[in-house]
């Protein structure tokens, strides 16, 4: 089974500190490699995580504010240097257009990857290319800054003391598999007579944003959310001002929306002890978990 967790390269808002890199996520899922705003220093953060940036597949830019897409250059320029030869795909608002192109040719280099853009226009889905199903929405921030919705196929679960009673072992499982039936011990044996399906499983991705219905329905279901808390809530005053959210906010969406799992992250500088974002959060709901700078998430089935 491939490798399946989310990593945490940088966890910090818009000024970065000694201990909190600009943000940055990987997403490890599938045998692609999913990275959310590769913020100021993405490339180095790869090094000290110990993963190796060629599993970068797809790039994902919620807006165009620097924290969140400073490092979006670089890592093109270093997937170009490692030679990759499977196509990057981009993700981000169209109205950044500019900007995108801007980061992409800033400085000079042979450019040998291929990168397939795609500037998103209006909410809703954006791609479903038969590995993921990549949903978008427009936030509350001030800029056109999207959060992001992805979803893995459905699968089909065999139950193996099905299949060992039936007898039913080797290449005729696939057969079982691609067309439904097959005929096997003298009869048809169906799909569904030893097996279901299991539905894929889906991440959310929320930042910058103050809390609205969007982010809700966004999130809906997800087994995990990626969510920002850049303010306890007795900054909540700031919050509302600068169009982000509480940590205490955070929950309520991963209340509402049943979800399995919360990440805080996008944390202002101004708190070094993340713990009492973590236990504001928890008060509502309890499987909530802080980001830290190279810390691993399992996302196993």
């Amino acid at each position: 089974m491939s490798t399946r967790d989310i990593i945490i390269l940088g966890c910090s808002s818009q000024q970065p500190t000694r201990f909190r890199n600009h943000g940055a996520y990987l997403v490890r899922w599938n045998d692609e490699g999913l990275l959310f705003d590769p913020g100021e220093g993405t490339q180095r953060q790869f090094i000290f995580a110990d993963v190796a940036p060629p599993v970068v597949t797809r790039i994902f830019i919620s807006h165009f504010h620097g924290d969140h897409c400073l490092g979006l250059g670089s890592m093109l320029m270093r997937l170009n240097l490692d030679k990759v030869t499977h196509p990057i795909h981009c993700y981000y608002p169209a109205s950044g257009q500019k900007y995108f192109e801007r980061l992409r040719y800033c400085c000079i280099y042979k450019e040998n990857i291929t990168v397939v853009e795609h500037p998103v226009h209006k909410p809703g889905l954006v791609e479903d290319d038969g590995k993921f199903r990549i949903e978008a929405a427009f936030l509350d921030h001030g800029v056109q800054n999207i959060g992001w919705k992805i979803t893995e196929p459905d699968t089909v679960k065999f139950h193996k003391e099905e299949l060992k009673k039936l007898q039913l072992d080797g290449p005729i499982i696939r057969q079982l598999e691609q067309t439904g039936r097959v005929e096997h011990g003298g009869r048809w044996v169906l799909l569904e007579e030893v097996s279901h399906m299991r539905s894929g499983d889906t991440l959310a991705y929320v930042v910058d944003t103050r809390p609205c219905s969007a982010a809700v329905d966004l999130a809906r279901g997800a087994k995990v959310l990626i969510c920002e808390s850049t303010y306890l809530d007795e900054d909540r005053a700031l919050a509302h001002e600068y169009r982000h959210m509480t940590a205490k906010q955070a929950a309520e969406i991963a209340r509402e929306a049943g979800v399995k799992m919360l990440i805080l992250t996008h944390f202002s500088a101004r708190y070094r002890d993340l713990e009492v974002l973590e236990n504001e959060a928890r008060a509502i709901f309890p499987n909530t978990f802080v980001a830290e700078d190279l810390k691993r998430f399992a996302f196993a089935r």
